[in-house]
């Protein structure tokens, strides 16, 4: 195996192991967001409130967790939302051409620009430690982190991609499966 399948690979299993731990999230997120719905419910009946701002803040987190670090896995099994009304109907070397332009002229520009707008933020959120302006909130460090880490793992996935694209196009140009 050459050093990019084996580069892409290794993203690939990186990229599967936090998908597995985006879907935990998942869980512990339809939990969380479940007991806030019955105690806010609850707490109407009782006269007090029975959740508090970390739990509300939390079920959010929870959700930029899971959205953030669900994406580059959901790209990998390539269960990404795409217009398949038209890319259902391409041959597979245009399903190929499609997947390779979209990598390098959406995806990669879009998690480019998007890591070089948020790092800002997120340094300077490190810096002071920044806390949720609620009371009892939590800190937004950690769940600013999330924006440039997801979208360097979802640039990565696209990076690993490319190769088996590519050599489906070159192996359909020569007539041959890839």
């Amino acid at each position: 195996m050459d050093a990019p399948r084996r580069a892409a690979a290794a993203v690939a299993r990186l990229n599967e192991g936090v998908g597995r731990v985006a879907s935990w999230l998942l869980l512990a997120m339809t939990l969380l967001c479940a007991y806030n719905a019955v105690a806010r419910y609850l707490g109407r009946f009782v006269g007090e409130n029975l959740t508090r701002n970390w739990l509300l803040e939390a079920q959010w987190y929870l959700f930029a967790a899971v959205f953030l670090l669900g994406a580059p896995a959901t790209l990998a099994a390539d269960r990404h939302v795409r217009v398949d009304v038209l890319y259902s109907r391409l041959s597979p070397r245009g399903q190929a051409w499609v997947d390779v332009l979209g990598t390098l002229l959406f995806l990669l520009p879009l998690c480019v620009f998007g890591i070089a707008l948020a790092y800002p933020a997120v340094r300077d959120s490190w810096a002071i430690w920044e806390q949720s302006p609620d009371p009892g909130g939590l800190p937004r460090a950690p769940v600013k982190t999330l924006l440039p880490l997801g979208l360097l793992l979802l640039a990565l996935q696209g990076l690993a991609m490319l190769p088996d694209k590519l050599a489906a196009l070159t192996s359909s140009r020569a007539g041959r499966r890839p």
